[in-house]
C-alpha cells in the first residue's frame, strides 16, 4: 500500500523597520507603501502611528474577512469589519488576550442569509493568523439584508 503524503506550500514574508527615534519609526516592506510605526500612547508613545498592537488586532481583522471572502466566493457579498483587542498584564508580561471581531455582511435577500452564517462559520478554523497567536478569538458577525433598489 502506497502512502499518499500531502505537500503543502510554504511562504516568506518580509518587513523592516528603520527607527527615527525611540519610539518611531518605519515599516517597509518591497513594494509596499511605508507604514509610520511606533508606540501606543499608553506606552509613552505618539497616537499618530500605528501601534504594534493595531497592527496585529488590523492584522487579524483583514485575515478574517478575506478568509470569508474566499469561502464566500463569488457571491457579491459585502463586507466591512472592526475588530478589538484586549491587552493585558499577565503574570508581569502584556499579551493580547482577546480579540473581538464584529463583520457586518450586507446580503441582497433573505436567501443568502444562511449560506452566508455558514460560510462565516468556517472563518476562525481557516484564518492562519487566528490560527497564529495565543489570544481568545471572538467572531461575532451581523447580516443584514439590503432594502431592494428603488
Amino acid at each position: 500500500m502506497e502512502s499518499t503524503k500531502t505537500t503543502y506550500k510554504s511562504f516568506h514574508y518580509n518587513a523592516k523597520s528603520t527607527w527615527s527615534s525611540a519610539r518611531r519609526g518605519m515599516l517597509s516592506a518591497v513594494g509596499r507603501p511605508n507604514i509610520v510605526v511606533g508606540s501606543p500612547p499608553e506606552f509613552n508613545g505618539e497616537p499618530d502611528v500605528w501601534a504594534p498592537e493595531e497592527l496585529l488586532v488590523g492584522s487579524l481583522n483583514t485575515c478574517m474577512m478575506l478568509t470569508f471572502l474566499t469561502l464566500a466566493q463569488a457571491r457579491g457579498l459585502t463586507p466591512e469589519s472592526e475588530a478589538e483587542g484586549l491587552l493585558e498584564n499577565v503574570e508581569g508580561k502584556h499579551h493580547i488576550t482577546e480579540v473581538t471581531v464584529r463583520p457586518r455582511v450586507t446580503l441582497k435577500s433573505d436567501a443568502e442569509l444562511e449560506p452566508a452564517r455558514k460560510t462565516m462559520e468556517g472563518v476562525e478554523a481557516h484564518c492562519f493568523i487566528a490560527n497564529s497567536i495565543n489570544a481568545r478569538v471572538t467572531l461575532t458577525p451581523e447580516f443584514v439584508v439590503a432594502p431592494p433598489p428603488n
